[in-house]
């Protein structure tokens, strides 16, 4: 049976619902432990979450002092800190179970009157409604298109000159088509690096789950092992993040 994603068509414009659906519960997920973990702010006697979070700011502010001065640096220490705690709880929904709903004899459901786009003829089909969020191309290259359009605004208002020359002179105009082809592989690479990763852990987990009892063992393997990458996928798209928006904002004379 073929599973496929909970599409409806308004304007002419596709939307996935499962696809809108967990962005909205990811960042309902980062907000609310934000909020429980400074809700009680303590420095005699920190709550579990507060000490948690304290650690994911340290961790943040490190990886912002390897890419920059971090007197510089501090005003992005709010992005890095969003980010890595969004991306890494969208990696991690998509692990812990998966809701399908199967479709027979050609009824094709309706969302809100709208019904869901279904190419091609099936009289079987299922639709998955739980995944993670970075298993979506167009979710990781929007959060990678907002991360190169900053740190190009950045550039242009810390010192508008400076980043022009990057184009026109480093280290003479001869380079600027290698200078537009950076350009445009930046948020390809950073997007792109991200879904794959995701889209082929959880391809791999319907994979697992189709061998039956007999991949319950690699499953918990699997499972973990996916747990690791979700934590580096996240922190490798902050590092990028910061080293973008160092190229950006910092100069030779800066240093």
């Amino acid at each position: 049976m073929e599973h496929l994603a909970p599409v409806i068509e308004v304007g002419g414009i596709k939307f996935d619902l499962a696809g809108i659906f967990m962005i909205v519960l990811t960042s309902l997920v980062v907000f609310i432990l934000a909020r429980l973990a400074v809700r009680n702010l303590s420095v005699d006697n920190p709550g579990k979450l507060q000490n948690f979070l304290e650690w994911v700011v340290e961790f943040v502010q490190g990886i912002i002092g390897q890419a920059m001065d971090y007197k510089k640096g501090r005003a992005y220490l709010g992005l890095g800190l969003t980010l890595i705690l969004y991306i890494f709880v969208s990696n991690m929904l998509g692990l812990p179970f998966g809701i399908v709903t199967e479709v027979h004899d050609g009824h094709i459901p309706t969302f809100f009157g709208q019904p869901l786009v279904v190419e091609g003829a099936h009289e079987h089909v299922a639709f998955s409604w739980w995944k993670s969020p970075t298993a979506d191309a167009s979710m990781t290259m929007a959060l990678a298109l907002i991360v190169i359009i900053l740190s190009h605004v950045q550039g242009l208002r810390q010192n508008t000159k400076h980043y022009l020359q990057h184009y026109t002179r480093n280290p003479n105009p001869l380079f600027l088509p290698i200078h537009l082809i950076e350009l445009v592989s930046k948020p390809l690479t950073l997007g792109l690096r991200l879904f794959g990763n995701i889209f082929a852990g959880e391809v791999m987990i319907g994979v697992i789950l189709g061998m039956g009892w007999i991949g319950i063992p690699a499953m918990l393997l699997w499972q973990g092992f996916s747990i690791f990458v979700g934590a580096i996928q996240s922190f490798v798209f902050v590092m990028l993040t910061m080293v973008y928006i160092s190229q950006a904002v910092v100069h030779e004379e800066d240093h």
